[in-house]
């Protein structure tokens, strides 16, 4: 009972204030924080959780509670290292690894495994998509290095099909010299050593003075396979 005193002051605090007093999560900033509406937990939760059981895989729901436990956990641990009292300590919250996405993850790798798995043309055409949705938000980088990290994944695997994520990249970064060159390795896998010459002979219209690609282009010249 004595609880029910504070209900009338409780109800004037904003909903983060609110949860860090009494440790009850603020629903909106999770939504938030996932880029979610409260329906992507709550709504049917009856038959979600009967079809989650049927498949012996947690719920949205489930997997909120034991995300909410985690991120209470860590706090507790940052609080403790730093010796800092709360309002003084960095939080981390879902928006910490979400940024505004429901499952969090780097963008070079959800493209890599699209390529791997779909083919390149699938990882092009997600790319596109993300990009168009979330540019210009915090959600995933769309720098120059990504697609170029996602290629590198995938020429290890599937050397051809990192060639079209590399020409997306030159759409949006005509001067990435790194994209030219990564197009040549990829060729090079392939046997076919003259597109891989051509490749490198454009970074070099980019880059007249890069010494490493001048070295790696006239290697290449020097012991070049036809196929």
């Amino acid at each position: 009972m004595e609880f029910l005193r504070f209900l009338p002051a409780m109800a004037l605090l904003p909903a983060a204030a609110l949860a860090q007093t009494t440790g009850i999560p603020d629903m909106q900033e999770i939504a938030r924080g996932l880029g979610v509406k409260c329906e992507y937990c709550h709504a049917g939760m009856g038959g979600r959780a009967a079809e989650s059981v049927q498949q012996s895989t947690p719920s949205h729901i489930e997997i909120a509670k034991a995300m909410i436990a985690m991120t209470r956990d860590l706090n507790e641990k940052i609080q403790a290292a730093t010796g800092k009292p709360p309002n003084q300590t960095i939080r981390v919250a879902c928006i910490t690894c979400h940024r505004g996405v429901a499952v969090p993850g780097q963008l070079s790798d959800i493209l890599a495994k699209t390529a791997l798995e779909n083919g390149p043309e699938a990882a092009v055409a997600q790319y596109r998509d993300l990009r168009a949705q979330y540019y210009g938000h915090q959600s995933y980088d769309f720098g120059e290095e990504t697609l170029l990290a996602a290629a590198e994944r995938v020429v290890r695997a599937k050397p051809p099909a990192s060639i079209p994520l590399l020409h997306l990249n030159l759409e949006f970064y005509p001067k990435s010299v790194r994209s030219y060159t990564q197009i040549a390795f990829a060729y090079t896998r392939t046997l076919d050593d003259e597109s891989a010459i051509a490749a490198l002979e454009k970074a070099l219209e980019i880059e007249p003075e890069n010494g490493m690609v001048r070295g790696q282009l006239e290697q290449l010249k020097s012991y070049r396979r036809r196929k």
